[in-house]
C-alpha cells in the first residue's frame, strides 16, 4: 500500500512522460507527516486526501487566470507576455507555451484528485465513516468540475480523465463540449446530497470549503453553456431561497482583506499570512496584476508585472452609466490613463475621485506597460500585514459569488425560464448595491449589462457571455476582430497534439 506522497511522484513522474514537461503535484498538506507506507485502518488519516485536494486547488499557477479571462472586452493584456497579448487580439498559435502550461495545470490537478478519490475509496474500504468519506469525494468532484469547466470554455471539445492513470488518456475519447457541460451538470447532482447545505463560510472543518450551493452554481453555469435556462433557474433559484447568502454593502472591501470569507462568497481560493510578519505565508501570484511602478503609503511593499489592464470601452461603459461604485472597485488609474480617457472631448471633465492615488494613499505611477490595472486584484499597502512585502500577499481570490448567482438567475428567466423570483428582483438587488436605480421589464441587454458592470476582471465572465450569445460586435474593439467560429476557443496546444493522438484526429 502507497502513501499519497508516492502517489503524487509516480503521478508527477507519468506527466512529465505523457506531457513533455515536469510539474509537481505534491503540495504540502498543512506540514502533516505522511509516512511511506499507508496504514487504511488509520481512518483519522482520510483528511488528509481532502486536505492535499484543498492545497492543490488554491495552488493555482500564474498563467491560468489571465488566460481564461483576457479576451473580453474588458481587459487588455499588457506587459511583455506575446502570449497573452496574441490571445487577447484573437490571434491563437498552437506553439504559445501559454497555451501548453495551463493545459498542464488544469489536467494534473484532476488527475491528482482521481487519485485522491482512490485514496479515500482504500479508506473508506478499511471502516472509514462512509457519510464522511463521501462528503470528501463529493468536494472533490466540484473541484474536478470547476477546472473541466475552465479546460472546456478554453478549448471546447476536451477529454474527461476518468482515474489517475496519465497513460489511460491514450484511450480516453474527445468530449464535445456540449457532452462536457452535461457531464458537469451530472457530476453535481452526485455530489450535491453528499455535501454540507450551508455556507462555506459556515463550515468549521474546512473553512471557506466546497457545500452544496458551490456545487449548484457550478451545476448553473454548465447549464447556461448549454442554453439549458430551467436548469440555471431551478439551480440557482435554490442557491437564492435557503437565505444564506447576501450581498456585502461595501463592494471596495469585498475584494479586500475584510471580504475575506464573506457571506456573498460560494467559492474562494485560500491564502494566509497567518498574521504573522514572517515566516509561512500562502499567497497568490497577485503580482500579474500588480503595478509595475507605485508609490505605496506603507514603504517597502513590492510591485508587480502589470500583464492585466481594463478597457478604456468598459471604463467609458461604466462613466456613461454612473456606475462609479463598482469603477472605483474595479479600475485603478495612472496620470497616464486619465489623459487617455480625457483625450476624448465627451469625457474631458471627470469624476473628482478619479485620481491616480487610492483612499488608502497608495499612488499609482506612469508606465509604458499600461495606463490602468485592475483594482479587484489590488490590496491596499496598509491592509498588508507588518513585516510581509509582497504586492496582494494574504489576500484571498473570489471565485464564485452571490452576485453571479442573481444575474445567472436573471438571464435565465429572460431567456423564458420560469422561477418564483423574478429577473426584475435579482438584477435590482445586484443594482441597489451599486447604487443604481431599479429597473423594470429587464431584457437579456439589461442582464448582460449588468454582468459587464458587475465582473470585469473576473475569470472571463464577459468573454464567456457574449461567446455564448456570439456578440461579434461587442468583442470587436481596439483594433480586435473577433470572429464567433474561428475565436471562440483556442488551439489545441501542439505538445499536446504530438502525443494524444485523438487530438490529431478530432475534426473540430
Amino acid at each position: 500500500m502507497k502513501s499519497l506522497r508516492y502517489i503524487c511522484y509516480s503521478l508527477m513522474m507519468g506527466l512529465a512522460l505523457l506531457f513533455g514537461a515536469s510539474c509537481s503535484l505534491e503540495q504540502p498538506l498543512e506540514n502533516e507527516q505522511i509516512a511511506e507506507e499507508t496504514d487504511y485502518t488509520q481512518t483519522e488519516n482520510m483528511v488528509l486526501m481532502l486536505h492535499g485536494a484543498y492545497a492543490e486547488l488554491y495552488a493555482t499557477q500564474w498563467e491560468t487566470y489571465p488566460t481564461l479571462a483576457v479576451r473580453g472586452d474588458d481587459v487588455n493584456a499588457a506587459g511583455d507576455q506575446d502570449p497573452l497579448i496574441q490571445t487577447d487580439a484573437f490571434r491563437y498559435d498552437r506553439n504559445f507555451w501559454i497555451y501548453n502550461s495551463v493545459w498542464l495545470n488544469l489536467y494534473s490537478d484532476i488527475l491528482h484528485w482521481h487519485g485522491a478519490i482512490e485514496e479515500i475509496q482504500k479508506y473508506q474500504e478499511a471502516g472509514a465513516p462512509e457519510n464522511t468519506a463521501q462528503q470528501y469525494i463529493a468536494e472533490i468532484k466540484v473541484m474536478q468540475a470547476l477546472q473541466l469547466l475552465q479546460l472546456a470554455r478554453l478549448w471546447g471539445d476536451i477529454l474527461i480523465p476518468n482515474n489517475s492513470a496519465p497513460a489511460a488518456l491514450f484511450d480516453v475519447e474527445v468530449s464535445r463540449f456540449e457532452d462536457v457541460m452535461q457531464y458537469i451538470s451530472d457530476l453535481m447532482d452526485e455530489a450535491i446530497p453528499q455535501l454540507p447545505n450551508v455556507r462555506p463560510n459556515q463550515r468549521s472543518d474546512v473553512r471557506g470549503g466546497v457545500t452544496s450551493y458551490t456545487a449548484l452554481a457550478i451545476k448553473a453555469m454548465a447549464n447556461l453553456e448549454l442554453k439549458n435556462y430551467q436548469a440555471v433557474a431551478d439551480a440557482t433559484e435554490q442557491i437564492m431561497g435557503s437565505g444564506l447568502f447576501s450581498l456585502e454593502e461595501d463592494y471596495y472591501q469585498l475584494f479586500k482583506i475584510p471580504g475575506k470569507l464573506n457571506d456573498e462568497n460560494l467559492l474562494e481560493f485560500q491564502y494566509s499570512d497567518y498574521g504573522t510578519g514572517t515566516g509561512t505565508s500562502n499567497r497568490f501570484s497577485f503580482e500579474v496584476y500588480g503595478p509595475s511602478s507605485w508609490t505605496p503609503a506603507r514603504e517597502g511593499i513590492g510591485g508587480g508585472w502589470g500583464f492585466f489592464e481594463p478597457t478604456v470601452k468598459y471604463i467609458k461603459f461604466m462613466l456613461d452609466r454612473g456606475d462609479y461604485t463598482r469603477l472605483r472597485t474595479s479600475v485603478l488609474f495612472t496620470p497616464d490613463g486619465i489623459a487617455r480617457i480625457q483625450d476624448d472631448p465627451n469625457y474631458a471633465e471627470l469624476p473628482d475621485w478619479v485620481a491616480n492615488e487610492t483612499p488608502e494613499g497608495d499612488v499609482f505611477n506612469n508606465h509604458p506597460r499600461y495606463l490602468f490595472l485592475s483594482g479587484k486584484h489590488y490590496l491596499p499597502s496598509t491592509q498588508i500585514t507588518p513585516g510581509r512585502t509582497t504586492y496582494g500577499e494574504n489576500k484571498n481570490l473570489i471565485i464564485i459569488r452571490y452576485a453571479e448567482v442573481l444575474l445567472m438567475h436573471a438571464e435565465a428567466l429572460v431567456n423564458g425560464a420560469a422561477s418564483s423570483i423574478s429577473a426584475d428582483a435579482a438584477v435590482n438587488e445586484v443594482r441597489n448595491r451599486a447604487g443604481l436605480n431599479d429597473l423594470s421589464n429587464v431584457t437579456l441587454d439589461d442582464v448582460l449589462n449588468e454582468k459587464y458592470a458587475e465582473f470585469a476582471m473576473e475569470w472571463g465572465i464577459r468573454f464567456y457571455d457574449l461567446a455564448r450569445y456570439e456578440r461579434a460586435d461587442e468583442l470587436t474593439h481596439e483594433g480586435k476582430v473577433y470572429q464567433p467560429i474561428e475565436h471562440r476557443f483556442v488551439p489545441y496546444p501542439l505538445q499536446q497534439i504530438d502525443i494524444l493522438p485523438q487530438l490529431r484526429e478530432w475534426n473540430r
